[in-house]
């Protein structure tokens, strides 16, 4: 059985072209919160289209931004105060939130995101813990 490193480099992803990035831009603005969420997920999105998916209007593409692992540092700082608890539950469990931002939700008023936020701890600590 091939391991993901081996099945990725026998089946590497097509190259970010112009063309891809003019089409994101084009559905970023797309009526369909669906399609947007689509963008929001993309790893692919410039940082731009991050910025504006992370004020949309619709909470399930906010969430798609809080929990893409691309998204730039400073667009997940400022989903940190997003009125939505599940945006701020969906940042808490990305593993590319920094650390300022993880103590900031620690302290959140929500009761879901602090717990989030002492699971992803615990799995840190389970993961250094010697075996």
């Amino acid at each position: 059985m091939l391991t993901a490193e081996e099945a990725a480099a026998l089946h590497p992803a097509p190259p970010v072209t112009e063309s891809k990035i003019r089409r994101l831009r084009l559905l970023a603005q797309n009526s369909n919160p669906k399609i947007r969420e689509s963008v929001a997920s993309s790893y692919n999105t410039p940082e731009d289209l991050f910025v504006t998916l992370a004020a949309d209007p619709e909470e399930s593409v906010r969430s798609c931004v809080a929990r893409n692992e691309a998204t730039p540092c400073d667009v997940l700082r400022s989903l940190a105060d997003d009125t939505s608890e599940t945006v701020r539950g969906w940042l808490a469990v990305n593993y590319f939130v920094p650390a300022d931002v993880m103590e900031r939700l620690a302290d959140d008023p929500s009761d879901t995101v602090r717990a989030l936020v002492g699971w992803k701890a615990s799995l840190a600590e389970e993961a250094m813990a010697p075996r």
